[in-house]
């Protein structure tokens, strides 16, 4: 679920636990733990949309996918002690787990659906398509409603009482008005905080925070997922406002020994580009382009060949 929600990103952790917890797989008080900390922002988006698309800095996204799930480690591990004296708390099922197990209970659980492949391919289209229009239109709203406050004076006023806040940790006024916006809407925010005149190393701790934080736009999102269960919203948005906290930290601790030791290698290996690309031979250029190009595609298709076989395999042995 973890790894799901990581790959996927916002909301593919909260979709996921809300339908474990409509087929009475998960207790109310686990689908509230679970939803804390696998709902998080995915890799694609923190190194395409943020280091480089705003910050124009690619190694700028270890940095930040780090104390990203980091921080939702911590989370998830604090979560642990959600609800520890509720009574719909489930005892742990001590008994071996395995591979083989799994898969035998996923190739079950198909059969338990009775759905012919084409209609759960039709189903997971339709669900798709029904979520990528919700995302679209809470960030919409958020964005609408962030540049209304910002015509009236209220985000201004808010901005005043945030340089308070961030004066105490020695960061200047003008990422006040990015970390708003960043509460509400994670890109708008992101972008705005790398346009300020402030240092990189003040542009990436708060955008670190608001993009744990998630923004109002991610949790509304959240939010109108959880409605059709019975998994409250509180502890998610306490977990994601020390997600924030957390990614805050870790982005200050890692600062040094990620970001500056990256940028040197990186300097080193720019030179060892520049000397391969003088002296290899032209095919051995044509060859590492069409890699770096298809490359992901056929990791794609040979992961999926081997599931192939893999369940064909189990479908053998049961």
């Amino acid at each position: 679920m973890w790894a799901m929600g990581l790959a996927s990103g916002y909301p593919a952790g909260a979709k996921l636990t809300a339908r474990l917890r409509q087929e009475q797989k998960l207790t109310r008080i686990e689908a509230e733990r679970l939803v804390s900390f696998t709902n998080s922002s995915n890799p694609l988006f923190i190194f395409g949309a943020i280091a480089v698309g705003f910050f124009h800095d690619a190694t700028l996204g270890l940095l930040l996918a780090l104390s990203h799930y980091l921080g939702n480690i911590i989370v998830g591990l604090c979560m642990r002690f959600h609800g520890v004296n509720d009574e719909e708390r489930q005892s742990l099922d001590s008994s071996t787990r395995s591979w083989k197990s799994a898969l035998t209970l996923l190739h079950e659980e198909r059969l338990r659906d009775g759905r012919p492949i084409g209609k759960l391919l039709g189903d997971a289209v339709q669900s798709s398509i029904r979520t990528l229009l919700m995302i679209g239109g809470f960030i919409i709203l958020f964005s609408v409603l962030n540049s209304i406050l910002s015509l009236i004076g209220i985000t201004a006023m808010i901005a005043a009482i945030f340089s308070i806040i961030l004066s105490i940790f020695q960061i200047p006024n003008t990422l006040s008005y990015p970390l708003i916006s960043g509460l509400f809407e994670i890109t708008l925010g992101a972008k705005l905080a790398s346009e300020t005149d402030a240092t990189l190393f003040q542009q990436v701790i708060v955008t670190s925070f608001f993009l744990a934080f998630s923004g109002f736009s991610v949790q509304a999102q959240v939010a109108s997922i959880l409605a059709e269960t019975d998994i409250r919203f509180k502890p998610f948005f306490i977990a994601r406002f020390f997600h924030g906290v957390f990614a805050a930290l870790f982005a200050c601790l890692l600062w040094t020994p990620i970001y500056r030791n990256q940028t040197s290698s990186n300097e080193q290996s720019s030179v060892l580009a520049v000397f391969m690309s003088e002296h290899s031979a032209p095919w051995f250029s044509i060859m590492w382009n069409w890699l770096v190009q298809y490359g992901f595609i056929m990791t794609f298709f040979m992961l999926v060949l081997y599931l192939i076989l893999l369940l064909k395999r189990v479908d053998q042995h049961i």
